[in-house]
């Protein structure tokens, strides 16, 4: 029997057949749906994510070999097994080349089926492996403490890892760079849901007329520029995790497309009105007080309180300053070894400085400065002039006067950072600046803010 238990679909005009290919299948631990039309296994493809689809190559009047490209254009993964009583090379050579993974003859024992249903069970299990691995191929650069010597991150994270064993929504707090995403991934891991995929979308870097699209997927032709069908993030973390960055800057006229699928994990892609089903986990973050933005009308009340079912509040940077020359360390051995280079440490005024800079950036700032600091940094350790000027507090930088010798874009990084700290959302900074959200995300993104 395989590690884990498999959703099979099988399709077969026969009763018998069903009937003996299920109890095979059940007495293993599977989870089994049975249907005797192409119509019938299109609509349960729709509504369950399946492994694996036992399709006879004859159903009635029809060709189960027929059956193979809708199927896989609905469910790209599933992988299909054909079964024959009529067994020859060019049915099978047929068959592969339309999609399917293999085929079985009749009749057929219960150990062939078992052998089957093993060595697919595997392949599945490698794919999702892979495809979590490569969705944490981007994140090797970011070290993360996940201990801390404060005593009020370390009940976050106690909090965050009991959270990580139920399937409750988690909404997680906390200002830009303080390590959102990195401890959502941390709680997807920690979760019964780890070695399958999950999905990171960041609500204000998406423009709000795709973001519907890049959630729920889309079929060819819906719209300016669909020139291909899409399955949409959600479809494709299937069993697993989708994070939704920045929640509070989701646009008002998707929210309640949202609150559904919360509620009944059903969606539609756009262009095809077929109902969805889908099995995943929701854990989102924002950086803005919920709450105001509730009152602003920007925001709907009744996600909010969907979604505010476990609150994990991230403290700033500031707050737990014990951990900044770990967090630095560790930093420093990683770009150390990414960039072929040595250091013992910092310097004594090097760590006084680190500790008493504000980090108005967070960790996301802290990583920059270390990087920045290994790469033009010489001798065995890192000192004052190897780190940004900007952590030095008697820097003209920090407070420049017209006609000082900066450059334009230093400029633009201060009023970006006073503006975000006198208002209440990306929403109103935009406006002010006159710029679009995902223009003033990605500015954030390049000053580390």
């Amino acid at each position: 029997m395989s590690k884990k238990s498999l959703n099979i679909i099988i399709v077969d005009d026969e009763i018998n057949i069903r009937r003996t290919l299920s109890y095979c299948l059940v007495a293993d631990n599977h989870n089994v749906v049975s249907v005797s039309t192409s119509i019938d296994a299109i609509y349960e493809v729709r509504q369950t994510a399946f492994d694996i689809a036992f399709i006879d190559i004859r159903l009635g009047q029809e060709s189960g070999i027929d059956l193979i490209e809708p199927l896989l254009f609905e469910s790209p993964w599933t992988k299909i097994v054909i079964i024959t009583a009529h067994a020859s090379i060019e049915n099978a050579v047929k068959a592969m080349q339309k999609g399917a993974t293999d085929y079985i003859e009749k009749p057929f024992t219960p150990a062939q089926i078992r052998l089957l249903t093993n060595k697919i069970g595997k392949i599945r299990e490698l794919e999702n492996q892979i495809a979590v691995l490569n969705q944490n191929v981007p994140n090797i650069d970011n070290p993360f403490l996940l201990s801390s010597k404060n005593a009020q991150f370390q009940r976050v994270i106690e909090m965050a890892k009991k959270a990580a064993t139920s399937e409750a929504i988690l909404l997680i707090q906390g200002e830009s760079g303080t390590g959102k995403s990195l401890l959502a991934r941390a709680i997807h891991g920690w979760s019964a849901r780890a070695l399958k995929p999950m999905a990171v979308v960041s609500c204000p870097s998406i423009p709000s007329e795709l973001l519907e699209s890049e959630l729920f997927g889309h079929v060819k032709g819906s719209f300016t520029g669909a020139f291909k069908d899409n399955h949409g993030r959600i479809a494709s973390c299937e069993g697993g995790t989708i994070f939704l960055d920045e929640i509070g800057d989701m646009p008002l006229s998707l929210q309640p497309k949202i609150l559904r699928f919360i509620q009944d994990k059903t969606y539609e892609r756009l262009g095809d009105p077929t109902q969805r089903k889908a099995d995943v986990r929701i854990i989102t973050a924002t950086n803005v007080d919920l709450n105001k933005r509730v009152a602003e009308g920007l925001f709907r009340e009744d996600l909010f309180y969907r979604i505010n079912v476990i609150t994990i509040t991230l403290p700033p940077l500031r707050e737990h300053p014990e951990d900044i020359m770990a967090m630095a360390l560790d930093f420093m051995a990683f770009f150390c070894r990414l960039n072929h280079k040595t250091f013992l440490g910092f310097e004594p005024q090097a760590e006084k400085m680190l500790i008493n800079h504000n980090w108005s950036g967070n960790i996301r700032e802290l990583r920059n400065a270390v990087e920045r600091a290994v790469i033009l940094g010489n001798g065995k350790y890192i000192g004052v002039k190897d780190l940004p000027e900007n952590i030095n507090p008697q820097d003209r930088r920090l407070n420049p006067s017209i006609g000082d010798p900066i450059s334009l874009s230093q400029i633009e990084e201060m009023h970006i950072r006073r503006l975000l700290a006198h208002t209440s959302s990306i929403h109103e900074a935009a406006d002010i600046l006159g710029i679009d959200q995902a223009t003033l995300w990605r500015k954030r993104k390049i000053y580390t803010i």
